[in-house]
């Protein structure tokens, strides 16, 4: 998860922007920080998926198998 700080500052950029625009260094800023916040909420979710189990109504485990692969073989 990405810091407190960071995501103050992602929201600050955003505010700003919509209202009087950024300058070069800003507009890079944002967008590294944006780079980050999405690769940190992929890998999250990765995580997530991975460690979540299907069952069907009957009782069946029905984890798609490409789940279940990441999962034995610990694939983040």
């Amino acid at each position: 998860m990405l810091s407190k700080e960071k995501m103050a500052r992602i929201n600050e950029l955003a505010r700003k922007a919509k209202a009087t625009g950024l300058t070069e260094a800003e507009a890079k800023e944002q967008t590294k920080l944006r780079s980050e916040y999405l690769t940190t909420f992929r890998s999250s979710m990765l995580d997530t998926l991975t460690n979540t189990k299907i069952i069907d109504p009957e009782g069946n485990d029905v984890t798609p198998e490409k789940i279940k692969h990441r999962k034995k073989y610990n694939l983040h």
